[in-house]
């Protein structure tokens, strides 16, 4: 019986509840020293004087890194200057940046945004090098920056071409489908910007040895930071190790190689000891992203019968003068719903803040917002059920790309969701169900993500123990790859999960892309799949060629693996441990190592994971607080590798969602661009007392196109939807319709 799908428990989890997983900050190095990052408190301007030499009197202190002393860094490539298109902003010039414009890394006296990176100090112990930090006084010549996004986006700026992100498509001639229609919705949206909070903050430990840098790093992409490294110091890669067994929460967060990285890197070559660089809470909300504020202006125009006859999403999301991120809040209407006539646009309000970055869902978290409200104001527009109205406009191929589904199942993703929630039971006028006083509101909306996939690498090893070891430079944010991998492995290899250990998190194992994008069990999954078989084969291979083997003289097509055993398919009887073959043959662990390329597929199939989402909002009228008592959701996310993590998963998402309708919110000082909320306690997230009853279920969907296992990602479908559900609940409670994000009291009780 194959093991995958089983809800087996995380493999991962005794070491984290016990304290025995390791995080980046807590690898044990000889003479480490502490380094404490100094972030710029102007939004935008230079800095005259930094007064360093009293700080390096202190107690404890090592060094103190700034653009005075910073070693210099390879010049990047002469670049010109961004396109731009009429009346549009032109980019900043990054000819004086450092090879990734990201990276503010002390090697001029500018500053562009509030939060940046301006200094390190380098002391013995964390203590010490906090309070030095802290007594650096530094002057600054202001300059007038640019903080309103109202302002900004009267120039607005046309992002540069990125693979299936383009900045405005179309087909149809939607301006006369929209004349023509019987009901149009024209409505604007506006999300703001939010900050990840991990429990485990961004954290580096450097160690520059004569023999190369190796660094212990909080992140979701070893590899990348591998080569933005050897990039920016100009080393050879293979000099440099990345190290990441366990990350504590990403989401997005942790895919782009940030500043504190390479500067703690910089703080060892120059001090001459390994440096931990851990960021404290407050500085997540600055230098290390965030969701960028959207405006996303929406017109929808259908027949009487419902169907649409044009979509027109219009996005402006803000970026920074550091470099450009476009939250791509139009990807997902695109493919929604079956409109002969569409348009979307994307463009850019510039800022002086630290560069926007992935962040749940991005772009379809937000888009869908927009979007599925829409659909909402457009059903009652019509008079007509939302769920209907949706399956009325249902996409039965890619509407974009015109090529079929490498498969789809929100129809069943509809009906499944609609039953478990009792949906029929809903009364469609505003205000029309209550619970004593309370208002009770019931609202839906379209979950989709797209299912992405990149080449990676894995290898397998059986040893003559009788145990495997898998690895892969993959990671594990908290979403049980340690745990789904080894399921892969075991069903490939024929042997008991308890006998395989699976590793990830290092640039020393095979190279895996960036676990962001729902898509490492997509793309890892298969490499494991093909390298463990690759290392079966050869095994059996082995045994069949050993005359001392009681498998000898049969064929390949004779042997299957089970449990730990070869075994002869016509007589169970006949039958070898694996460990013994090896044992036999010299005891040298037999292995292989596969490479799992995409092929053609996404040429000829589209690939989506879908699902539906149902909330029901208690309203109380006087006050304005919204309460949520129960959310269902249904997902098509193809085949499912461990139902147990699959269900956290959604559920995961599915809080998100919920926090991101009613609560979470960076709010910003935008007279100095500053977060004011930075911490726990003011930026506010669900916890236990806000989440009701979830109730999830994954339907049953057979993919043969996205990879040989048939499994999408599930890491952020969970999210997309949920507001939107949330806020068109609220309308159905309340007859508000609340288009900002977040629903809060005070827009329930003007």
């Amino acid at each position: 019986m194959s093991v995958i799908g089983q809800g087996i428990d995380r493999l991962d989890g005794r070491l984290k509840v016990t304290g025995q997983a390791t995080y980046s900050a807590e690898h044990k190095l000889p003479r480490l020293a502490h380094g404490v990052m100094v972030l710029s408190t102007v939004p935008k301007g230079r800095i005259t004087a930094i007064d360093s030499a009293m700080v390096k009197r202190m107690p404890g202190v090592i060094l103190v890194l700034t653009h005075e002393n910073a070693p210099r860094l390879p010049k990047p490539k002469e670049g010109g200057e961004g396109k731009t298109g009429g009346g549009e902003q032109s980019k900043p010039d990054q000819k004086k940046q450092p090879p990734n414009p990201k990276l503010s890394l002390l090697q001029d006296d500018r500053v562009q945004y509030n939060a940046q990176p301006i200094a390190v100090v380098v002391a013995d112990t964390f203590e010490h090098a906090r309070a030095a930090a802290r007594s650096l006084q530094v002057r600054y010549a202001a300059e007038p920056a640019q903080l309103d996004f109202q302002q900004a986006k009267l120039r607005p700026r046309r992002p540069e071409p990125q693979p299936d992100r383009p900045p405005e498509t179309g087909r149809g001639n939607a301006v006369r489908g929209l004349e023509s229609a019987a009901s149009r919705i024209d409505v604007t949206f506006t999300t703001p910007m939010e900050n990840h909070n991990p429990l485990e903050p961004h954290a580096t430990i450097a160690d520059w040895q004569a023999e190369g840098l190796t660094l212990y790093d909080s992140t979701q992409n070893v590899s990348g930071v591998r080569k933005v490294a050897a990039q920016t110091f100009g080393i050879d890669v293979e000099r440099i190790r990345v190290v990441c067994p366990f990350v504590g929460g990403g989401f997005g967060s942790k895919g782009t190689t940030w500043s504190h990285v390479m500067l703690a890197a910089m703080a060892s070559r120059v001090a001459g000891v390994p440096v931990k660089l851990a960021l404290e809470r407050t500085q997540m909300y600055g230098p290390v992203g965030a969701r960028p504020l959207t405006e996303q202006h929406l017109r929808l125009g259908a027949s009487r019968d419902g169907k649409l006859l044009a979509v027109m999403h219009d996005t402006i999301s803000s970026t920074s003068f550091v470099d450009d991120f476009v939250e791509p809040c139009t990807a997902v209407t695109r493919k929604a719903y079956a409109s002969d006539s569409l348009q979307t646009s994307q463009r850019l309000a510039t800022l002086n803040v630290g560069v926007p970055t992935y962040m749940r869902a991005p772009g379809e978290s937000s888009g869908s917002f927009a979007l599925e409200s829409a659909m909402d104001e457009l059903a009652y527009a019509l008079d007509m059920d939302p769920v209907r109205l949706r399956l009325l406009n249902y996409a039965e191929k890619d509407p974009e790309k015109d090529i079929p589904w490498s498969s789809k199942s929100l129809r069943e993703c509809y009906r499944v969701g609609a039953e478990r929630f009792g949906w029929a039971r809903r009364t469609a006028a505003p205000g029309s169900m209550r619970k004593g006083r309370t208002l009770v509101g019931w609202g839906m909306a379209t979950c989709a993500y797209p299912a992405n996939r990149k080449g990676a690498k894995a290898s397998a090893l059986i040893n003559a123990d009788g145990t495997a070891l898998v690895r892969s430079g993959t990671h594990d944010l908290g979403t049980g790859t340690y745990t789904v991998m080894t399921q892969v492995a075991a069903d490939a290899l024929g042997m008991p999960v308890s006998t395989i250990r699976f590793e990830l998190g290092d640039t020393r194992f095979p190279e895996a892309p960036v676990s962001g994008g729902s898509q490492t069990v997509a793309s890892v999954g298969p490499a494991v799949y093909q390298a463990a078989t690759a290392a079966r084969d050869k095994l059996i291979a082995t045994a069949l060629g050993d005359s001392a083997s009681p498998l000898h003289g049969l064929t390949p097509a004779d042997i299957e693996a089970v449990d730990g055993w070869l075994r002869a398919k016509a007589d169970p009887q006949r039958r070898e441990a694996m460990g013994a073959v090896v044992a036999r043959n010299g005891g040298k662990p037999i292995g292989a190592e596969a490479s799992a390329d995409q092929g053609d597929e996404k040429k000829r199939y589209a690939m989506q994971a879908f699902g539906a989402v149902f909330v029901e909002v208690h309203v109380d009228p006087d006050l304005g607080t919204v309460r949520v008592p129960r959310v269902v959701g249904a997902y098509g996310v193809g085949r499912v590798l461990n139902s147990k993590t699959t269900h956290s998963q959604l559920m995961g998402g599915i809080v998100w969602g919920l926090g991101m309708g009613l609560m979470e919110k960076t709010e910003m000082d935008w007279r100095f661009g500053r977060a004011v909320n930075a911490n726990l306690a003011d930026y506010h997230v669900p916890v236990n007392a806000d989440i009701g009853d979830i109730d999830i279920t994954v339907v049953d969907e057979h993919d043969p196109h996205i990879n040989e296992l048939g499994t999408k990602g599930v890491g952020e479908i969970g999210i997309t939807g949920v507001a939107a559900a949330v806020a068109n609940a609220i309308y159905h409670a309340t007859g508000k319709r609340i288009r900002d994000l977040p629903i809060t009291p005070d827009k329930l009780v003007v």
